[in-house]
C-alpha cells in the first residue's frame, strides 16, 4: 500500500512490488493475479484505515459544522503524518492515465465520489437535525469540502506542514453556513 501511495500506480514497477514483498514473480501472480488487482486491494486497505477516522468523525453526535471542522482538521493532520507517505492515496491517484488503465482510473474516481456522498449525507442529516439551514445547496457544500480535502492532499504532498494546512482549514470553515439567529 505504501509503495503505491508513494509512487502511484504507474510509478510502481512490478520489480519494486515483488522486492518490497520479498516474493517471487510466480508467487505474486498466484497471490494477486495482477498488478491492478493488488492495487485494488491496496486502495481498499487504505480506505478501510482512513475510513475509520473519516466516517467516524462525520458520524459523531455533534453539530454538522463542528463535524466538518474536525474532519478537515483531522485531514490536515492525517495527510502530514511522519509515519506515512504525505497526502492521500486516493485524492490524486490515476487522474492522468493512458486508455489501457481506464479501469484503474474509474476505480479511483468511484472512491473519490464516495467521500463526497458521505459528506452530502452528513449535511442532509444536519438539515434534518436543524443545525444546517434548510436552503443549503447540499451538493455544492459537500463538493466544496471534498475539493478542500483533495487540495489539502496536494499541498501536503508538496511539503506543506500540518500547521499550514490547519491555517487553510480555518479560512475554509468560513464558507460553512451558519444558522440564522433569531
Amino acid at each position: 500500500m505504501k509503495l503505491f501511495w508513494e509512487s502511484g500506480y504507474e510509478g510502481t514497477s512490478f520489480d519494486s512490488l515483488v522486492a518490497a514483498m520479498g516474493i517471487s514473480p510466480s508467487s505474486f501472480y498466484n497471490s494477486f493475479g495482477s498488478k491492478e488487482q493488488l492495487y485494488a486491494e491496496a486502495t481498499n486497505a487504505y480506505l478501510e484505515a482512513s475510513g475509520e477516522w473519516f466516517i467516524g468523525i462525520l458520524s459523531d453526535p455533534t453539530d454538522t459544522r463542528t463535524a466538518f471542522k474536525r474532519l478537515m482538521e483531522a485531514t490536515a493532520t492525517e495527510f502530514t503524518r511522519e509515519d506515512l507517505p504525505s497526502g492521500c492515496m486516493i485524492s490524486v491517484a490515476c487522474v492522468h492515465v493512458p486508455p489501457a488503465l481506464h479501469s484503474v482510473r474509474e476505480m479511483m474516481t468511484a472512491h473519490r465520489a464516495v467521500a463526497r456522498q458521505v459528506m452530502e449525507a452528513r449535511i442532509l442529516r444536519g438539515i434534518e437535525e436543524g443545525d444546517v439551514p434548510a436552503d443549503t445547496d447540499v451538493k455544492a457544500l459537500a463538493g466544496y469540502f471534498n475539493v478542500l480535502a483533495r487540495g489539502l492532499a496536494v499541498q501536503a504532498r508538496d511539503g506543506a506542514t500540518s500547521e499550514q494546512l490547519l491555517e487553510i482549514v480555518q479560512v475554509a470553515m468560513q464558507a460553512f453556513p451558519h444558522m440564522p439567529t433569531s
